[in-house]
């Protein structure tokens, strides 16, 4: 399999655990089984949330394997973490989705639904800051 990709002067990315950064515009053949993260897919990586700490976890396990061990640990942990904030049938389902991914070693395609797990959980955020505002605001009851 080839893998084609054109980089911007100064973009980054990250090819079987190595940074690498273009210098002027660069183009890129690579071919054959490669870890291959462009910098767009690394600048969500904050950590603030159970589904960023998922999707963390994931580049980790993508692109360090030789400490596999220890990040499935913290995809477990993150995933479980995630299953129980996001309760609805969209987000189990990308959650299942996920699971049976990492499960076949397809990282790449697991952070897919790891970035749909995060957009669930920043559409979630909103409502539940406002549960708690309200809830905080009400009258105390004797």
């Amino acid at each position: 399999m080839t893998l084609r990709i054109s980089l911007k002067d100064g973009e980054m990315m990250i090819v079987n655990g190595a940074a690498v950064r273009s210098i002027g515009r660069t183009r890129l053949c690579i071919e054959g089984k490669a870890a291959v993260l462009r910098g767009r897919d690394l600048d969500t990586v904050d950590m603030t949330t159970p589904a960023r700490r998922l999707y963390y976890a994931t580049i980790a396990s993508y692109t360090d394997p030789e400490h596999l061990g220890a990040h499935q640990d913290e995809i477990v942990a993150a995933l479980t973490e995630v299953i129980a904030t996001l309760r609805t049938p969209v987000a189990q389902s990308a959650a299942a989705s996920f699971a049976r991914l990492v499960a076949t070693s397809d990282y790449y395609r697991a952070l897919a639904d790891c970035r749909a797990l995060m957009a669930m959980e920043n559409a979630s955020a909103p409502r539940a800051r406002l549960s708690a505002a309200t809830a905080a605001s009400a009258p105390a009851r004797a």
